[in-house]
C-alpha cells in the first residue's frame, strides 16, 4: 500500500454559546475544524482532524510511503523539518497527518483504532469543560447539567481573574454534579495568567472553601521551576503541558519535578500522546488529554495506556458533516466499533457551509492580552 496524495477541507462548528478563557472569548462562537484526507493506492482514505499547518511542506516526507509505518513516518516528518524545527504550529500539521495514517492502518486491518493500539475497554473516563468564562450563572449550570444527565461527575472552570466569582461558579458546578456523586471533581484553568506568588495566594483563597482536583496552566508553559514551587505550596495537583509540542519540550518540567498531571493537547495527535504517556508512566504520573473535540482519534489511544486519568470533552456534538463513532454516556466516552478512528466526513455537506468567524478573531482566547500576568498584582481591577 502506498500514499498517493492528500486533500484538505474545513468544517465549521457552531458551539451555540460563547467560548473562551481569561485571555478572551468569542460570543456565539463558530470555529474552524481543519480536516485532512490522505489517499492511498488501495482505495483506503485516512481522516485526520486538528490542523492544516505546514501540510504541503510535510507531505513529501510521506509521499509514496506505506501508510501503515505510522511511527516511522512520524519520525520521518520530524526529520523533514529538522532545520526549521517541528515546534509550534508545524507540530499540529504532523499530528493531523499522523492521525490520518493511524486511521488508514486500522481500516486496513479491519479493526477500530482502539483495538489496533492494544486497548481492551471501550470506555474512556472524561470530564466536562465549558470554555465557560463568558457564560452567566444560569448558562453555566445548564451546560454542566447536560453532562450530568449523561453521568459525568467532574467539570473544569475557566477562571483566574476574580477568586470570589470563581468560588461562586465552582459551587454551581459542584451542586450540579452532586446529583451523581458526593465528591464532584472540580478543576480550575487559569490559562497561563499568573505568576508563582499570585498563584499561591489565589489558589489558597479557593482552597479555604473548596477542594480542587487540579489547577491547570497556572503559569507560563515553560516555567518548570515555578510549577514545581507552586505544586509544593498548594494542595491541588498542578496540571500542565497541553501547549507543549513534542515530548522533548517536557524534559525541563520532568527534570524539575513540575507536573503532577501531565497534559497533552488532542490537537498534537496519537503518536505524541502514546509516547508522552510512556515517559510519564516511567515517572508514575497520570496523563490527561485536553481538547478531545479537536482530534477525537486520541481517545482511541487512551484505552491502550496504563496511566490515562481523564479526557476533556468540550461539547457533545461535532461540526456538520463530521460523524464520530463515539458516545458520551456513563460519565465518559464510549468508543465505537467502526474500523479506523471512527471519524467519517461528508465532503459535500462541508463544502456547502459558508465561511464564518474562527479562532483568529482578535477577541478570541488565542490572543494573549498585553497586561496578562500583571492584572492581578493589586486588586484585580484593570486600570
Amino acid at each position: 500500500m502506498k500514499i498517493t496524495g492528500y486533500r484538505t477541507l474545513t468544517a465549521r462548528h457552531q458551539w451555540n454559546r460563547a467560548v473562551g478563557d481569561i485571555n478572551g472569548h468569542i460570543v456565539d462562537a463558530v470555529t474552524d475544524v481543519p480536516i485532512l484526507l490522505v489517499d492511498t493506492d488501495a482505495g483506503i482514505t485516512g481522516v485526520g482532524m486538528g490542523s492544516h499547518a505546514d501540510i504541503a511542506r510535510l507531505f513529501p516526507a510521506i509521499d509514496g510511503e506505506d501508510p501503515r509505518s505510522v511511527s516511522a513516518l512520524f519520525d520521518r516528518m520530524l526529520a523533514h523539518v529538522f532545520k526549521s524545527g517541528h515546534a509550534g504550529a508545524t507540530y499540529g500539521g504532523i499530528a493531523t497527518i499522523d492521525a490520518a495514517l493511524w486511521d488508514i492502518k486500522a481500516k486496513a486491518a479491519g479493526e477500530p483504532l482502539w483495538r489496533l493500539l492494544g486497548g481492551r475497554d471501550k470506555f474512556i473516563p472524561a470530564y466536562a469543560s465549558g470554555l465557560d468564562i463568558a457564560l452567566d450563572d444560569d448558562q453555566l449550570a445548564a451546560f454542566y447539567t447536560e453532562f450530568a444527565d449523561r453521568g459525568y461527575v467532574a467539570g473544569k472552570l475557566k477562571g483566574g481573574f476574580d477568586p470570589d466569582a470563581d468560588l461562586r461558579r465552582l459551587r454551581i458546578i459542584d451542586e450540579v454534579f452532586r446529583g451523581n456523586t458526593s465528591r464532584p471533581g472540580l478543576m480550575l484553568d487559569a490559562n497561563e495568567s499568573w505568576q508563582v506568588k499570585q498563584a499561591v495566594r489565589y489558589i489558597g483563597t479557593i482552597e479555604e472553601e473548596l477542594d480542587l482536583l487540579w489547577v491547570e496552566e497556572p503559569l507560563r508553559r515553560w516555567d518548570a521551576i515555578g510549577h514545581a514551587r507552586l505544586s509544593n505550596a498548594v494542595r491541588a495537583a498542578i496540571a500542565t503541558g497541553e501547549n507543549l509540542t513534542g515530548i522533548d519540550q517536557f524534559r525541563p518540567l520532568f527534570d524539575a519535578g513540575a507536573p503532577d498531571i501531565v497534559q497533552a493537547g488532542a490537537v498534537w495527535g496519537v503518536t505524541h500522546i502514546l509516547r508522552l504517556s510512556t515517559v510519564a508512566a516511567a515517572r508514575d504520573l497520570p496523563v490527561s488529554v485536553v481538547g478531545y473535540n479537536a482530534n477525537p482519534a486520541v481517545a482511541c489511544a487512551m484505552t491502550a495506556v496504563p496511566n490515562h486519568l481523564t479526557t476533556e470533552v468540550q461539547g457533545l456534538e461535532f461540526a456538520p458533516g463530521v460523524s464520530v463513532d463515539h458516545e458520551f454516556i456513563d460519565g465518559g466516552i464510549v468508543l465505537g466499533d467502526r474500523p479506523g478512528a471512527g471519524i467519517e466526513v461528508d465532503v459535500d455537506a462541508i463544502a456547502e457551509l459558508a465561511t464564518t468567524a474562527d479562532w483568529s478573531n482578535p477577541a478570541g482566547p488565542h490572543v494573549r492580552p498585553e497586561r496578562a500576568g500583571l492584572r492581578l498584582v493589586l486588586d484585580g481591577v484593570e486600570r
